[in-house]
């Protein structure tokens, strides 16, 4: 498929005051009017970033179209919203944690061929990382993947099964016991599952993770998106800390057009621009703002005192790919549940 152009936007934006209900959140699909409306299916941690990107997008289509538009967001794990798209949820764009979550609405039918060439950086605006959230001071002195396989370390990550971001927990931190171990799968396989032993519960999505840990005080570390732990140092000043191990991942969250929800909808040429704008200058700063690091990397130096930009970091392509991953780790018998049902 051909890719998407770029649009360059040059505008001078003032401030961030923005028509009532140009964003509006929800976990579940409303009713299409006649009005200009899109729907963002997104995963748990964006909330907060695409209800401030919402408003941004909203006052560029309307000086750029003189349109009113209302952007309806819904969030839970990125594997259980692929799979609501698939089942009916009538998105126009999804934003989801992985690319194999893409991939299955594109098996579905819903998505055309060759998605992830359609946006600049494989159709990923913006990347993450996978960090440790501990409580201040740190008091089990917790420092990297080891520490987790301590009987005196209680962990909070969510179910990969589910959730997206819990696939890229996984693997960074089978990453960083195959780097350990010369690539011993037997000696990788042992401490993973000591790992999952002292997982107390696996929520479905990253944000319910989250709220186990920082809300209803379970555990000791949060394995978690490194926007969604500075996300919690911000609502709770000086009450966690960031831990980052060794060795993590970096996490390529994508986006794509729904293309046969907009076709219906008439909304083809919205959609596109929506997540084309993800790319302007006004939204890379945003996600760096929101903890995201944005994909282009003149921007991403503006946050060089934010993020700690020379981590040792595996990618999804030392695992072969997305689909192989999935197939390898994820899929119904793969070595997530050997590991898990031992």
């Amino acid at each position: 498929m051909k890719k998407r152009s770029m649009v360059f936007i040059a505008l001078i934006m003032a401030g961030a005051a923005f028509a009532a209900g140009c964003s509006k959140d929800s976990d579940s699909v409303s009713g299409r009017g006649g009005k200009t409306e899109l729907l963002n299916v997104s995963y748990d941690p964006t909330r907060e970033f695409y209800t401030k990107y919402n408003e941004l997008f909203c006052k560029y289509w309307k000086e750029e179209k003189g349109q009113e538009l209302t952007v309806t967001q819904s969030h839970g794990g990125s594997g259980s919203q692929a799979r609501s798209v698939i089942e009916g949820n009538e998105a126009d764009v999804v934003t989801l944690a992985l690319a194999h979550d893409i991939t299955a609405i594109e098996e579905a039918g819903l998505i055309d061929s060759g998605w992830i060439e359609e946006f600049d950086q494989d159709s990923s605006p913006y990347t993450s990382t996978i960090v440790f959230l501990v409580r201040k001071g740190n008091e089990k002195e917790i420092e990297d993947w080891d520490d987790l396989v301590r009987e005196d370390v209680e962990v909070i990550t969510p179910n990969p099964k589910t959730s997206g971001g819990a696939c890229w927990n996984f693997l960074a931190a089978w990453a960083y016991w195959q780097e350990k171990d010369g690539e011993d799968e037997k000696k990788t396989r042992e401490y993973m599952k000591r790992m999952y032993e002292n997982v107390l519960a696996l929520d479905s999505g990253a944000r319910g993770a989250t709220n186990t840990f920082v809300e209803n005080g379970q555990g000791d570390v949060l394995i978690a998106w490194e926007n969604e732990a500075y996300l919690s140092m911000e609502e709770y000043p000086g009450e966690y800390e960031i831990v980052t191990p060794s060795v993590s991942i970096l996490a390529q969250p994508s986006v794509a057009v729904v293309d046969e929800n907009v076709r219906e909808h008439g909304t083809d040429e919205l959609a596109e621009a929506y997540l084309t704008y993800l790319y302007s200058d006004e939204a890379q700063r945003l996600a760096g703002e929101n903890y995201y690091r944005p994909s282009n990397e003149e921007i991403l130096k503006e946050f060089s005192g934010q993020f700690q930009l020379d981590m040792n970091l595996t990618t999804i392509n030392d695992f072969g790919g997305w689909d192989k991953a999935y197939e390898t780790y994820f899929n119904d018998g793969g070595i997530f549940d050997q590991i898990y049902s031992e």
